[in-house]
């Protein structure tokens, strides 16, 4: 059976249907689905990968053309996210394995098959009305997953997600409502085709709903209050979910939305703006946290800030560097929350003063969280470094000195809260020894991340190669109608 787009949605969601089932015979057979599920999907990935940067992969669902029935999308941007989703699941499905996760198992494991569902769903669907069930799918798993330890203080980070997520749904789903009113259609490619024939008032409001409503689920300032509390709260392992899938997913539909519909110079400057002071706020309240994880969250809205800074940039250089930027933070925030996760669990302690001296009581956990903390400050050799680069060098070629200069000064605050959380954990401290061990499968993921973090570091060319056709894709409009609609 040849590998298709369609299975990277219907494989993961027949898994979260088959879990509960399985989890009547073997809890242990449960565990082992998702990575099964991951590593096929990932094994599809890389078959399919070349085909969709050569040419986009038009998938017709139930033998209706578009625009009147439903398609799936690979093209070159689709292939490089939809490979990175599937790639860096299957390495956080490897941790989660012997990390310690609460009953029931299978409840988590459904959820995150739901969640990989409708994240690959919104980077290949076709169809605008679609992509709302897929960000739904993707919010209603991340809502439970941030509420899986059934304490406190996850079920109120859940409780403020669920609350703040709710709008995001009500207003994109109401610009769908506007765009199929007076376009009669919901195809993306055939809707931006017939963009011209919405009203000047209605396609403004439209605007404002979409930044509203994909701006929160993009962690947009201030739109983002969700996300330090669904962070810090959920699993460490879902902190990497966040982190590396589910948001990646909302800005490509944002970014997609808005390139598609509203791409023009006042538009791009005001994402530009926001992706600015999102930056900068977040970095300076990342400054200010004593607890580890919400630190990690804040820093993590911040490099979102910086993407979409670099995407309302607009040039493919800008597009190019800020696709990089979004590996690298997926890459390496993962592995910050890995780490994170597990020096919280040996210390006891949430709080970032108690992990005083465990780089010499827990030294291979300490070591890949002072590489990652290096490689997101973006310090050669790492990977980090050539991402940050590149964005500076796109926004440098346009002109815009002080952006870069705040861009600088962001970083400069970033660098002293890791670094000094580096100081700390090489800090001679005398501690109790702890005896529990960092699980086997825990310093694998770490160690697969640590890998792709140097290499890349090392041979940029690995990767940068295939970034160029992914931004031409996702900035040439005119393509995509094309394409779309054959």
């Amino acid at each position: 059976m040849e590998f298709s787009p369609v299975h990277y949605i219907a494989v993961p969601l027949f898994a979260a249907f088959l879990i509960p089932l399985v989890g009547k015979v073997s809890k242990e057979l449960v565990k082992l689905i998702p990575g099964l599920v991951l590593l096929y999907l990932s094994y599809g990935s890389i078959m399919l990968f070349p085909k969709g940067m050569e040419n986009p992969i038009i998938e017709i669902i139930a033998g209706f053309k578009p625009p009147f029935g439903i398609a799936l999308y690979y093209g070159a941007t689709a292939a490089f996210l939809v490979t990175l989703v599937t790639l860096l699941g299957f390495v956080i499905w490897l941790y989660s394995y012997k990390f310690i996760i609460r009953e029931p198992i299978e409840k988590y494991y459904m959820l995150f098959m739901l969640l990989i569902t409708g994240a690959t769903g919104i980077m290949l669907t076709g169809d605008i009305f679609n992509l709302f069930v897929f960000l739904e799918i993707t919010a209603i798993a991340s809502y439970s997953l941030t509420a899986f330890l059934r304490d406190k203080d996850s079920a109120e980070a859940a409780f403020k997600y669920l609350l703040i997520g709710s709008f995001s749904s009500a207003f994109f789903l109401l610009t769908v409502m506007i765009l199929y009113t007076y376009t009669g259609t919901l195809n993306l490619a055939d809707l931006a085709s017939k963009a011209d024939m919405i009203p000047a008032n209605a396609k403004g409001f439209a605007l404002l709903l979409v930044i509203v409503g994909m701006g929160i689920e993009a962690e947009i300032f201030p739109l983002n209050g969700w996300a330090p509390d669904a962070y810090s709260q959920a699993p460490s392992p879902i902190g990497a979910v966040f982190a590396g899938i589910v948001v990646k997913a909302a800005v490509y539909a944002f970014i997609r939305i808005i390139f598609l519909f509203f791409k023009t110079p006042e538009v791009l400057h005001f994402i530009v703006i926001i992706g600015l002071i999102t930056l900068i706020i977040a970095e300076m309240a990342a400054l200010r946290q004593h607890q580890i994880k919400r630190m990690l969250a804040f820093s993590s809205l911040g490099q979102m800030g910086l993407v979409i800074l670099a995407l309302g940039i607009g040039t493919t250089e800008s597009t190019s560097a800020a696709l990089f930027q979004m590996f690298n933070h997926a890459v390496i925030k993962a592995m910050l929350f890995f780490a994170a996760g597990y020096l919280v669990f040996h210390s006891g302690s949430k709080l970032i003063d108690s992990v005083t001296g465990l780089g010499y009581d827990k030294p291979i956990t300490s070591f890949f969280f002072s590489l990652g903390a290096l490689a997101i400050i973006g310090l050669p050799p790492f990977s980090g470094f050539w991402s940050k680069l590149n964005v500076l060098i796109s926004i440098a070629s346009e002109g815009e000195i002080l952006i870069i200069v705040l861009i600088l000064a962001a970083s400069v605050v970033e660098a002293v809260y890791y670094l000094r959380i580096i100081g700390k954990l090489y800090t001679r401290k005398e501690i109790d020894s702890n005896p529990r061990r960092t699980p086997i499968s825990g310093l694998l993921a770490m160690g697969i991340l640590a890998i792709v973090i140097i290499v890349i570091g090392i041979y940029p060319d690995v990767l940068t190669q295939w970034l160029q056709p992914a931004a031409e894709n996702l900035l040439n409009s005119e393509e995509y109608i094309q394409t779309g609609l054959f």
